[in-house]
């Protein structure tokens, strides 16, 4: 079965890969570098922020992806080029949840770690933090180093010749009646196959519009900041609070996030972004005033409706995987696993139809 993905992010990549491991011959496209709008410059936290309030749709697809990532991280480790893309379980404080009752609940029910910290009992294990804040302890929630994931994936894609190592942007897809019958290129090239899968984040809707089909997924601009660690490697642990994060990264940076801003496919930075992610960082970790951040980015998540992605197929031959939102890399994994299965006809490990574009 020949198929053509257009979209390399870590959705469009780790779909690909599953699909070559069936034995598909599979092609991907894609118009941005190194999966920027999204894939490279989140955050890489292996957990939705507070998995409780969201949609049991999405505990779901993260819960079936749980220790994905540190199997693939092994596999990748044996390229020729052995990209390490630093998986670490370092765990995450989650300080003054307002629904603490619920969280706990919802960690019972789970089978989840976690545990009840005081303020002293935070100053004692995090000194750096800001005083006078009780929190929860997730000793098990882990973050990978996005970057290195996706320059990871593309170098084997390309290794296996999935990846074309050029810009291929699509212009439009052919369509008729209930099937799609090819890609057209930018460079006017046409290209066909068995089976088409969309997996362009937030620009998915525009690459479907082109073909007469409709689907709600918008961008929504998320921009973050870079230090270096001023504790001398006092920093081992992911921190979230009021709605943003720390992560700290094995080379001694940490990482500030992030805003949610509909902007728009606008991917600037802006000062007003800037400031408020170094309010909060030098709020909670004292040590940061006086320092700045040496970078800063912006990527475009993909949104759609209470954050549930759209897996599934639109035409008879045509398929899509997107919508995830701020949890693209959570969900990655299973997202890839349950749509090959639906490509293949096979029994889903996961109910499919809460996932359905036509829903």
């Amino acid at each position: 079965m020949k198929v053509l993905i257009i979209g390399a992010g870590v959705i469009g990549l780790l779909t690909a890969r599953r699909l070559h491991q069936e034995g598909c011959q599979v092609m991907v496209l894609d118009a941005a570098p190194e999966g920027r709008p999204a894939s490279w410059a989140g955050g890489g936290i292996l957990s939705p922020l507070y998995p409780w309030r969201y949609p049991v749709e999405i505990q779901q697809l993260a819960a079936s992806a749980d220790h994905s990532y540190q199997r693939l991280q092994q596999e990748l480790l044996s390229l020729d080029t052995a990209i390490d893309i630093e998986v670490e379980a370092q765990g995450m404080l989650v300080l003054e949840p307002e629904d603490a009752p619920e969280a706990r609940q919802w960690a019972k029910d789970q089978g989840i770690a976690l545990r009840s910290l005081e303020d002293s009992e935070i100053q004692r294990s995090w000194p750096y933090l800001k005083r006078g804040v009780d929190g929860l302890w997730f000793s098990e929630c882990a973050h990978v180093r996005n970057p290195r994931l996706l320059r990871a994936l593309r170098t084997e894609s390309i290794q296996n010749g999935i990846l074309q190592a050029e810009p291929l942007p699509v212009q439009a897809l052919v369509r008729s009646g209930n099937r799609l019958d090819s890609i057209r290129l930018s460079s006017g090239r046409t290209l066909t196959a068995d089976h088409f899968v969309v997996c362009a984040g937030p620009w998915s809707a525009g690459v479907l519009a082109s073909c007469g089909l409709e689907l709600p997924v918008q961008p929504v601009r998320g921009q973050m900041l870079a230090y270096q660690d001023p504790s001398q490697g006092q920093m081992q642990a992911m921190v979230l609070y009021q709605g943003r994060y720390l992560i700290p990264r094995r080379d001694g940076v940490i990482l500030v996030g992030s805003t949610v801003e509909e902007a728009g496919f606008d991917t600037s930075i802006t000062p007003m972004a800037r400031e408020a992610l170094q309010g909060f960082a030098e709020d909670l970790v004292p040590m940061f005033r006086g320092q700045q951040p040496f970078a800063q980015w912006a990527g475009l998540r993909p949104s759609s409706p209470r954050g549930v992605p759209f897996i599934g197929s639109m035409l008879d031959n045509l398929w899509v995987s997107t919508g995830h939102f701020r949890n693209g890399l959570v969900m990655a994994p299973a997202s890839a696993e349950l749509l090959t299965d639906l490509m293949l006809g096979r029994t889903t490990s996961l109910d499919p139809t809460p996932y359905q574009p036509r829903r």
